[in-house]
C-alpha cells in the first residue's frame, strides 16, 4: 500500500491532532491529484476534531500544485498552481488530495500558497454572505466579528463593492486593523448596544450570535437583510421583537452554511474571483500564524483559545 503523511485526530496529542502515515488517495473521474503546499485552519473543523474518534481526518482549505490532471481532460493541467476547497470529509490536510476540478481555481503568479490557503472557507463564506445583500454601492453594511478570518475579508470585500462598512469587534486593540481593512466606523462592544446607534443597515453579516445578533436584526433598515454564518459568542438562542421586525420590514433573515451554497455555484468560481482580488491588491488576507504542519496540534489549540485573530497557515514540509 502506498502511503502519504496527513493530519489525523490523535487523542494523545496536544489539540488532538498530529501528522501520521495514511493511505495515498486515488483520483476518480473529474478529479485532479494535488500536491498540497499550504493549508489553513478554521474553527469549525478544529472543534470537530475535539470530539472525533482517533484516526479521523479533517481539513478543507488547501493550496498546491496539480500532480496529475483529471483523466477526462477537465480542469487545470498538470503543474498548475491552484487553490481548492475540499468537502469536510475529503481530508485536505495531507500531502496529496484527490479533488473535483470544480473545486479548484488557478492561482495568479503573484499570489502565494499561504495567501491562497486563507481563501476557501473564510473567503467564500464572506463572498456568499455579502451577495445576499445584492448591490452594495452606497449602502451601510454591518460586519460583526470583523477581526476574525471571515469578518476581516468581509470588511474588505464590502468596501471594495462600494459599501460604507461598520465593523463590530470585541477588543479595541483590533480597531486599527479593521479600519485598515476598510471599515468607516468601528464598534467595540460585545453586548450589541452600540449597533443600533450606528444603524440602520442594508445588510448585516453576523458571526457572533446572542445579543449582537439581536441588535443587528433590530437595526435593519426597510428591505434589509441579516445573514448569520456563526455564533462565536456560544449563545445559540436569541430573543427579539418579532413585531418590530415585520412591521419595519420587509426584512430577510438568512442562515448561511457554506457547503449548501456551493451546490448552486461550485467553489472554483468564487475562488477564482477571490484569488484575482488578492492579485490586484483589493483583498489582503490577514495571516497571524505561519508554521510547520508538524505544529498542527499547538496551532489548533491556540485557535480554540482564541489566541490570535485572522488566519493560521500550516506549511507542509
Amino acid at each position: 500500500m502506498t502511503t502519504i503523511r496527513a493530519v489525523v485526530v490523535d487523542p494523545g496529542a496536544i489539540g488532538r491532532l498530529s501528522v501520521q502515515e495514511v493511505a495515498a488517495p486515488t483520483a476518480g473521474p473529474g478529479e485532479a491529484l494535488v500536491r498540497v503546499h499550504a493549508v489553513s485552519l478554521n474553527p469549525g473543523e478544529v472543534r470537530r476534531a475535539q470530539d472525533s474518534p482517533a484516526g479521523d481526518r479533517i481539513g478543507g482549505d488547501f493550496a498546491g500544485i496539480v500532480e496529475a490532471a483529471a483523466t477526462d481532460g477537465s480542469g487545470p493541467p498538470t503543474g498548475a498552481r491552484v487553490v481548492g476547497l475540499a468537502r469536510p470529509s475529503a481530508n485536505a490536510w495531507s500531502e496529496q488530495i484527490a479533488v473535483p476540478v470544480t473545486s479548484l481555481a488557478a492561482l495568479p503568479d503573484n499570489v502565494t500558497f499561504p495567501q491562497a490557503a486563507t481563501l476557501p472557507v473564510a473567503g467564500l463564506t464572506a463572498l456568499h454572505s455579502l451577495r445576499k445583500g445584492g448591490t452594495l454601492v452606497g449602502q451601510r453594511v454591518l460586519i460583526t466579528g470583523a477581526s476574525g478570518g471571515v469578518g476581516h475579508m468581509a470588511v474588505q470585500l464590502a468596501r471594495h463593492a462600494g459599501a460604507t462598512v461598520i465593523a463590530q469587534i470585541r477588543r479595541d486593540t483590533h480597531t486599527d486593523m479593521v479600519r485598515e481593512a476598510g471599515a468607516t466606523q468601528v464598534i467595540v462592544d460585545e453586548s450589541g448596544k452600540e449597533i443600533g446607534v450606528n444603524g440602520p443597515y442594508h445588510l448585516a453579516v453576523d458571526a457572533v450570535g446572542g445579543s449582537v445578533l439581536t441588535a443587528a436584526l433590530s437595526a435593519l433598515g426597510p428591505g434589509g437583510t441579516c445573514v448569520q454564518y456563526g455564533a462565536s459568542s456560544g449563545k445559540r438562542t436569541i430573543s427579539f421583537n418579532s413585531g418590530d421586525f415585520f412591521r419595519n420590514g420587509p426584512h430577510t433573515f438568512y442562515g448561511l452554511y457554506l457547503f449548501p451554497e456551493l451546490g448552486a455555484e461550485p467553489a472554483g468560481r468564487g475562488l477564482a474571483i477571490l484569488a484575482g482580488l488578492v492579485a490586484e491588491g483589493h483583498l489582503r488576507p490577514l495571516i497571524s500564524v505561519e508554521s510547520s504542519w508538524h505544529q498542527v496540534g499547538r496551532v489548533a489549540q491556540q485557535l480554540l483559545d482564541r489566541a490570535y485573530v485572522g488566519k493560521a497557515i500550516l506549511l507542509l514540509d
